[in-house]
């Protein structure tokens, strides 16, 4: 088992966190405020009260969106480091196939949570495309970087 590397988790997830917003602004428009603009509106009990403000208050809901983004990726990137020696390739393609991963593991998330959450499967199944994005793109970043930043040891 390789150590952990602390460049990879802090510069690694800094760069997976950074590229899950800039898609986060494209799926945003295109998702959640297109697609899903129905739904999230007959679902107005989930949401926090700031969204449900007109227009939304989306500033007071950064500091939260920012933290728990950050911790999310620093732990995503810990685990990255951990498993990557399981991928082949270069740093992208690990960082891809773990990306996958991921995305895997958020589909099997909304399968199990759709039975517990009376949400419409259209939010479950949007929610799981988006992670078919988003993890994926953010992850190559991180693979990506790691390379750079905390290459692994030659094996031997």
């Amino acid at each position: 088992m390789s150590r952990l590397s602390w460049k990879l988790v802090l510069l690694g997830g800094l760069a997976f966190y950074a590229a899950q917003w800039i898609v986060g602004m494209g799926t945003g428009i295109l998702i959640h405020n297109g697609v899903l603009a129905e739904p999230y509106d007959a679902t107005a009990s989930f949401w926090r009260p700031e969204l449900n403000q007109e227009p939304p208050d989306m500033m007071a809901l950064l500091p939260l969106w920012i933290t728990t983004g950050l911790i999310a990726s620093f732990i995503l990137a810990g685990i990255y480091g951990i498993v990557r020696p399981a991928f082949a390739g270069a740093g992208w393609k690990k960082g891809l196939k773990y990306g996958l991963m991921l995305a895997v593991f958020g589909l099997c998330w909304s399968l199990g949570y759709s039975g517990i959450f009376n949400l419409p499967y259209t939010i479950w199944t949007w929610w799981t495309v988006e992670a078919f994005v988003f993890y994926p793109v953010s992850a190559i970043v991180l693979g990506w970087v790691g390379q750079k930043v905390a290459p692994e040891p030659a094996a031997g």
